[in-house]
């Protein structure tokens, strides 16, 4: 049965992401076509400020607790975050991690091409200029391309965040994986999906040409009572009770140099997460038995209340009075819906609003395409 709780979370996320991306990422759009470095600025803190919402809810009213154990983030650290695909809401827990160890502006996620098109979560997606992918290595390679070196010649830090297994963790999913597995010779997984390396490896090169590589965080997620697998899950209220989150830090220049020697680090790092998952829920449900303790935070947890404090009370403030607006003034009826519109349009004439962006620094600075050297 639907929740009131799972309602109410559902739609104040949408609500929040929708009125901001009209009234206050749209009023920013323009500066895309004049100064792409101010425009990528705000752009960046002004999602951010959303992305502490679903943080917020799940910590202060839902009573969801996060336990991070491992190594520390560097704060601002320009990484490639991977991560076990154990729900398809994964990313979005992530959040509350982050938002302890690290910055909310520089983190950017590898999600499916279909997510763009979703009325207001897409549209502040694609503002924040995240990498929307077909799962097609020959459909995507451009795109991981263009994206990945754009922030590299604007020098933009980042956090990225890869899922190597592609899709979340179920009973198909798993009987794939493991299909593969037994035809290849490898061994069969019950925790985690055999990764897809062939993205991964692209991603860690590109990045460390371009010289925006400081580490690999290597992340595994486990849930120790009960897991939400999909956004229905959330809509009936079954809000994870415990996250917690082990982190295994490794600097760039401690990873191998060769394509194949990276993809079978990666392979490892996936064996060393199967037996890490067997551990954490054949034991005790936590990665204490791994010998490192909980990550001292780079941020008080009476800092991190308060941001959660006010950021309820933002949005809940901002939505009301945007809705107030849309009723009294007909101006910004006009304007409420000429930003739908546009935006609509945007993602089905251009392919969204990061294509959009790329466009306007090769015009800007007169690159007819952003790997121009690989191709010469």
């Amino acid at each position: 049965m639907v929740s009131w709780k799972g309602i109410y979370f559902i739609l104040f996320l949408f609500a929040g992401s929708f009125f901001g991306s009209i009234f206050m990422l749209g009023p920013v759009l323009p500066l895309m076509f004049i100064n792409l470095s101010w425009y990528r600025w705000i752009s960046s803190r002004l999602v951010a400020t959303w992305l502490t919402l679903p943080v917020a809810l799940l910590e202060t009213m839902f009573g969801v607790k996060v336990v991070i154990t491992g190594d520390a983030f560097v704060p601002g650290e320009r990484s490639v975050i991977i991560m076990n695909h154990r729900t398809r809401v994964d990313w979005m827990f992530l959040w509350n991690c982050l938002m302890r160890y690290s910055y909310l502006r520089v983190e950017k996620i590898c999600l499916k091409s279909s997510l763009k098109s979703v009325p207001g979560f897409g549209w502040a997606m694609q503002v924040a200029a995240f990498i929307f992918i077909h799962r097609k290595w020959k459909d995507d390679k451009s795109h991981f391309e263009d994206m990945i070196d754009y922030f590299c010649a604007i020098h933009e830090p980042l956090q990225l965040l890869i899922f190597p297994e592609g899709t979340d963790l179920t009973e198909n999913n798993k009987a794939r994986s493991n299909d593969f597995a037994e035809k290849n010779g490898l061994q069969k997984y019950e925790y985690v999906l055999h990764p897809r390396t062939t993205g991964f490896t692209f991603v860690v090169d590109r990045l460390r040409e371009g010289k925006n590589l400081d580490a690999i965080h290597d992340i595994t997620v486990a849930y120790p009572y009960n897991i939400p697998q999909t956004e229905k899950h959330l809509l009936l209220g079954d809000f994870p009770k415990e996250i917690h989150f082990h982190v295994h830090r490794y600097p760039a220049d401690s990873l191998p140099t060769s394509k194949e020697d990276l993809q079978l680090w990666c392979h490892r790092r996936w064996e060393e997460k199967e037996e890490r998952l067997r551990s954490f829920y054949q034991g005790e449900k936590n990665f204490h038995f791994t010998g490192q303790s909980t990550v001292p935070p780079c941020k008080s947890e009476l800092r991190v209340l308060v941001v959660k404090l006010l950021s309820i009370v933002y949005w809940a403030l901002f939505c009301s009075a945007m809705c107030l607006l849309i009723y009294l003034y007909s101006p910004v009826r006009w304007y409420f819906i000429i930003s739908i519109v546009f935006f609509v349009l945007q993602e089905r004439i251009f392919g969204g609003l990061e294509i959009i962006e790329l466009a306007c620094y090769r015009f800007l600075h007169k690159h007819p395409h952003l790997n121009s050297k690989k191709n010469e």
